[in-house]
């Protein structure tokens, strides 16, 4: 059910340097209309044009501001990318990555074992279309496929292919984008069918709700989502019959300092998580980290050494389980 943020100018001062000559009938017309008074501006402001609402992000993005900033895309051991272009809708990747994969255990202790891969893409973007594939040495494949058909509908594929038997997964949508809301149907491998629907109340407040059904397990679900955001701030909650609430906010503290906060609840396993986080965009770099209340610290920062080479360093660490993870990376290409 369900990982992508100008001021105007002061006006001159009225007095620049030489006060202007006084003028008789501009003087009677301002005596004449009182300027508004401070309750009636606001109450202009605050009127709202529902016949031209904004319209509201995707439903499965509601949290996006959260998740960029609570989630970043950590990892353990060593990664290289590498990416060309080929031409200007076409390019090429290959991907390294050398670490470790942790095994569950009953109790609290931590195994892991050594672990590589190897994976090919190849990607084409246009205006309209944008396919992506990639392919690991072990036979694994990932597609992705998103196709406008009209200025409004679009279709969308994501696969995640296998030789192991039942662990390929598939997923087709069709995206529906009006003037002041959004709407998606999905069908999915083992009988999963689902859609949502989200809607701009105020140009600040989108309300939204989705159905599932899962046709192999035999269970179904609703969920209800609220977003509130303003140039500063951006507030959602999210509460399924599957026993799952989620919360975030976001404060934007400048255009370069993002703070983040989050809450998991899971009724069905009684567990609870808070997340607190932050996003630090510098000139050069980016810095993401947070601190949950399991007591995991984690950070993720990428550093651009020059244009087409992005450096990167990964930590997470785990006290209570004497669980700690290192890595480094390197991006090159655009």
């Amino acid at each position: 059910m369900g990982a992508s943020v100008s001021q105007a100018g002061a006006p001159p001062s009225t007095y620049a340097s030489t006060p202007p000559p006084f003028a008789p009938a501009a003087a009677d017309a301002a005596f004449a209309t009182p300027p508004p008074k401070p309750h009636e501006e606001e109450a202009t402001e605050e009127k709202v044009d529902y016949l031209n609402l904004p319209c509201p992000v995707p439903y499965e993005e509601i949290q996006r501001e959260a998740f960029m900033a609570l989630k970043p895309d950590l990892f353990e051991g060593m990664r290289f990318d590498f990416t060309k272009m080929i031409t200007p809708y076409f390019a090429l990747s290959h991907s390294v990555y050398m670490g470790s994969t942790e095994i569950p255990t009953q109790g609290s202790d931590v195994i892991k074992v050594p672990t590589s891969n190897y994976e090919f893409g190849a990607n084409f973007i246009n205006q309209r279309t944008m396919l992506m594939g990639r392919v690991s040495h072990d036979g694994r494949e990932n597609i992705r496929v998103k196709h406008d058909i009209t200025d409004n509908l679009s279709l969308k594929i994501n696969a995640q292919l296998t030789s192991e038997p039942h662990y390929s997964q598939g997923m087709l949508n069709f995206d529906y984008k009006g003037k002041d809301f959004r709407s998606q149907i999905q069908f999915g491998n083992n009988g999963f069918y689902g859609a949502n629907y989200i809607q701009s109340v105020t140009k600040n407040l989108s309300l939204g709700t989705e159905a599932f059904w899962l046709g192999q397990q035999r269970k179904s679900g609703v969920g209800v989502v609220a977003r509130y955001d303003t140039k500063k701030m951006v507030a959602t909650a999210q509460i399924a019959t599957t026993g799952m609430v989620a919360l975030s906010y976001v404060q934007k503290v400048s255009e370069k300092v993002s703070l983040a906060s989050d809450f998991m609840y899971n009724q069905m396993t009684k567990d609870v998580t808070a997340s607190f986080g932050y996003d630090y965009m510098l000139r050069q770099c980016r810095l993401r980290g947070k601190l949950d209340t399991n007591g995991v610290i984690s950070a993720l920062l990428e550093e651009r050494l020059t244009p087409g080479v992005t450096f990167q360093l990964s930590a997470e660490l785990d006290h209570w389980k004497k669980d700690y993870k290192f890595g480094f990376g390197m991006a090159l290409g655009e």
